[in-house]
């Protein structure tokens, strides 16, 4: 019985000890809508709405490394056919998919901030987007987040050389 005790009792200690361990990422899943805010054709996109993930490789500094891949669609439509000055169709934007990597700060263990850069494909195009987000976690075990970003889509109009911009808000889920 006496060494039966200390035995238990140091298998606990290695089950908590290794039980603490922070995960070598953390992946959330947002369902998120956007608000457009510019762009050459403003009136036949809107609003969207899409999902997207989120992974964070965690380490022991306040700086992590992030990859964010959205895809969005905008149902809404005035249904005017625009063009530019040489009567060139316009493209407008049906859909959006984003595949972004950068990095984050989480200065607290409840807010974020991240600033993710890379392509974006609309239309049929292959175009540079940047989105710097501010993202809160709703509880301490971070199961539940909200983010706010801007995403800026550079060139999307390559006549006008007009930028695509909208402002996305989104909730998550810790995946794992």
């Amino acid at each position: 019985m006496k060494k039966l005790i200390p035995t238990f009792l140091f298998c606990f200690l290695l089950t908590q000890l290794f039980g603490q361990t922070q995960k070598k990422i953390s992946t959330l899943l947002f369902a998120q809508y956007n608000k457009t805010i510019y762009g050459a054709t403003l009136g036949n996109n809107p609003s969207g709405i899409g999902l997207g993930l989120q992974t964070f490789f965690n380490n022991k500094t306040k700086f992590k490394p992030t990859i964010e891949i959205t895809g969005d669609i905008y149902l809404e439509d005035d249904k005017v056919y625009r063009t530019d000055l040489n009567g060139t169709p316009l493209n407008d934007v049906p859909s959006m998919v984003n595949l972004f990597i950068g990095s984050s700060f989480q200065p607290t263990q409840n807010f974020f901030l991240s600033f993710v850069a890379g392509p974006s494909f609309i239309s049929g195009q292959t175009l540079f987007g940047i989105k710097p987000s501010i993202g809160f976690y709703f509880s301490k075990n971070q199961r539940w987040t909200g983010k706010l970003s801007y995403i800026n889509i550079f060139n999307q109009d390559k006549v006008t050389k007009e930028d695509f911009g909208t402002i996305s808000f989104a909730i998550g889920v810790k995946l794992f």
